[in-house]
C-alpha cells in the first residue's frame, strides 16, 4: 500500500472543519497516512505570554533552553492532542508521537548560515518501527517534530525538515505540505505546476524564494535526493484536495521531483 506523510500548517486547520475535512479525506484515500505537523502561532502566543522574544532566522525560530519547555509542551501536548482528538471524533484512528517516542527522530543541535539559533536540531537518524506499528494497525500516527539526541537533550525541529526526514525514514513515496500558499511562485508571482530539484535550487538562489519558504524548499530538496518521489505544496481547499493532490486532478499546486 502506498504511504503518505502530510505536513499540516497553516489556517486551514485551525479549528475543528478543517480536521472533519482532513478525516474525510484520509479515509477515502487508499494509503497509509502520517502526519507531522507544527504549530507556529500557538508557540509565538505562548512564549510571548512567559515574556520570552521571537526571533527567525531564515524561518527558523531561534530556540533558547528556556523556551525549549515551553515549544515541547504547545507541540508534543496541546497542538498534537487536538489533531489527534478531532481524527479520532471523526473516525480516524490516530496515535499520539513525537520525535522523542520510543527514539523516532534522533536530533543534533545545528546553526543557521553559521549563526547559533539555540536548542534547534537537525535530524540525523530515523527509527520508524514506532510509526510502522501504528500504520500495521491501522492508525494514522500524529507527529511532533520536538526530537532529541542520544544523550536526551531535548530539541526544537522545524517541521517542515522534521517532515522531510520521516518521509525518508519511512519509505513514503509522497510528501504532502499544506500551507497557507497554493504552491511555489515564479519570478512574476505565477505559481509553477512542476519543478525540478535543480530548477527549484535556482529559485533559492536567485531569492525568488525567500523567508520561511527557503528552510521548507532545502528540507525538500534533501527529501527528493533521499529517495521520496514526489514533494506537494498546496493549500488546503476542502476534503478532496488530498485526492486531488495524488492524481494529479484540477488543484493549484507545485510539485517538485528529480
Amino acid at each position: 500500500m502506498k504511504r503518505i506523510l502530510i505536513k499540516i500548517g497553516g489556517r486551514a486547520f485551525s479549528d475543528k472543519a478543517g480536521f472533519k475535512e482532513l478525516a474525510a479525506a484520509i479515509k477515502n484515500i487508499d494509503a497509509e497516512v502520517v502526519i507531522v505537523h507544527g504549530g507556529g502561532a500557538e508557540i509565538s502566543q505562548a512564549l510571548k505570554d512567559a515574556q520570552r522574544e521571537t526571533i527567525f532566522v531564515d524561518g527558523v525560530r531561534v530556540t533558547q533552553k528556556e523556551d525549549v519547555e515551553i515549544v515541547e509542551r504547545v507541540l508534543s501536548e496541546t497542538v498534537n492532542s487536538r489533531i489527534a482528538d478531532y481524527l479520532e471524533e471523526f473516525g480516524v484512528p490516530a496515535q499520539r508521537l513525537s520525535g522523542k517516542s520510543d527514539g523516532l527522530l534522533i536530533a543534533k543541535r545545528t546553526t543557521r548560515r553559521g549563526k547559533d539559533i539555540g536548542l534547534v536540531g537537525e535530524i540525523v537518524e530515523v527509527n520508524s518501527t514506532v510509526v510502522d506499528q501504528a500504520l500495521m494497525t491501522g492508525r494514522t500516527a500524529v507527529v511532533s517534530p520536538i526530537s532529541a539526541d542520544n544523550s536526551g537533550t531535548t530539541y526544537n525541529v522545524n517541521a517542515d525538515a522534521a517532515a522531510a526526514a520521516l518521509a525518508v525514514g519511512a519509505a513514503c513515496t509522497d510528501l504532502v505540505y499544506f500551507s497557507d500558499v497554493p504552491g511555489i511562485l515564479d519570478e512574476n508571482q505565477q505559481n509553477i505546476p512542476l519543478l525540478s530539484v535543480e530548477a527549484g535550487q535556482f529559485l533559492v538562489q536567485t531569492g525568488i524564494v525567500s523567508g520561511g519558504m527557503v528552510a521548507k524548499m532545502e528540507s525538500i530538496f534533501t527529501a527528493i535526493k533521499s529517495g521520496v518521489e514526489r514533494v506537494h505544496i498546496t493549500q488546503w481547499q476542502g476534503a478532496e484536495t488530498l485526492a486531488q493532490v495524488m492524481d494529479g486532478g484540477g488543484l493549484q499546486k507545485t510539485t517538485i521531483h528529480k
